[in-house]
């Protein structure tokens, strides 16, 4: 039985080109800046990005994680939202290994922060309080429904953060998912930004990997943090191999994966047992929920639809997402909409 694997688009396995990309590719000491293919990779994303240079790191923890602790020092704050993946999902490690300092506001249900509220959080000059060094946005969100952030708002927090001597950074682990959605460059997205980190390893299904773009000075102090933490990985031409198809081939067919969670949508949302809002499916993810009137429960869902290949994200007692990527054709999405079908209650 072919198994459909909707949990995220992290589980995306590597294009055939890829894997003969990987297997030739031209080696030699990342650690001494020596291996060809990783050097090709970071001057392509830099380029794409807009930035001066590049840091290719071995996730976007890591990214996010350098970009963080060579933006601020020990007891300084970042501004960050409380949906955050940074916040969330990264194990705290700009606390535990960094001594960073952070400041959550409310994500409101665009993604965006309410620019009031990050200004009103911006500390004084007083000595009983940490340093404000950094707002921290994500694009897309990915809990407020892989919401895109617009060009318009990002240029008004990079002006807010100039106008308080911040930086800015950007979590764009699904930033040509933004772009994509939106329909602009993804360089426009990420314009007024300090450093951005995006992943190759989620839509665009290389193996492994994320990279890190900024100004050459603030690669430099992120490449001796990325040593700090381990990630060093020698002949890494081998993966970045990967990301450098990721990047020729795959950025610009992320919109079937936006046109098919839409389908997938429709089509879940004709079902009475489950409450999709339509309007909320902005990329590449689907959420939502099981009526309480099937009694039924999201693990006994999950586990119903795992014995008919179809895997899905649980995020709550009756809340899921599901994610389309590379791997999920037409006739997956019909599969799984039917596959839903017959786990629901018939009324």
């Amino acid at each position: 039985m072919q198994v459909i694997d909707l949990r995220s688009d992290t589980v995306t396995q590597p294009t055939p080109a890829m894997r003969v990309a990987m297997a030739e590719a031209p080696v030699g000491d990342d650690v001494y800046g020596e291996d060809p293919t990783v050097n090709q990779l970071q001057e392509m994303a830099a380029t794409m990005l807009g930035k001066e240079a590049a840091l290719f790191v071995s996730s976007g923890t890591m990214g996010n994680l350098a970009a963080i602790l060579a933006h601020c020092g020990r007891g300084d704050e970042v501004i960050l939202g409380n949906l955050a993946h940074t916040f969330l999902y990264e194990a705290g490690g700009i606390s535990a290994l960094g001594g960073v300092h952070s400041c959550q506001l409310m994500n409101q249900p665009d993604g965006t922060l309410r620019l009031e509220d990050i200004e009103k959080v911006i500390r004084p000059d007083d000595a009983h309080d940490p340093i404000t060094r950094l707002i921290t946005l994500e694009n897309t969100q990915n809990r407020c429904g892989g919401a895109a952030i617009s060009v318009e708002y990002t240029q008004v927090v990079g002006d807010l953060a100039k106008a308080h001597d911040l930086q800015l950074h950007i979590d764009g682990a699904r930033i040509f998912n933004a772009a994509a959605a939106l329909e602009v460059p993804a360089r426009a997205l990420v314009e007024p930004a300090d450093s951005v980190t995006f992943c190759l390893s989620k839509g665009l299904c290389a193996p492994v990997g994320s990279v890190l773009c900024g100004s050459a000075e603030f690669i430099h102090k992120a490449h001796r943090i990325r040593k700090q933490l381990g990630g060093g990985m020698r002949q890494a031409g081998i993966l970045a191999a990967a990301g450098i198809v990721a990047l020729e081939e795959m950025v610009a067919r992320i919109g079937e994966d936006h046109a098919r969670a839409q389908k997938l949508a429709a089509g879940l949302a004709e079902n009475p047992g489950l409450q999709i809002d339509l309007e909320a499916v902005k990329s590449n993810m689907v959420y939502g929920a099981v009526d309480a009137s099937t009694g039924l429960t999201m693990s006994a869902v999950v586990a119903k639809l795992d014995e008919l290949g179809v895997k899905v994200g649980a995020t709550g007692e009756r809340s899921f997402r599901l994610v389309t990527h590379y791997w999920v054709d037409d006739q997956a999405v019909e599969t799984t909409i039917r596959a839903f079908a017959e786990v629901m209650p018939k009324g």
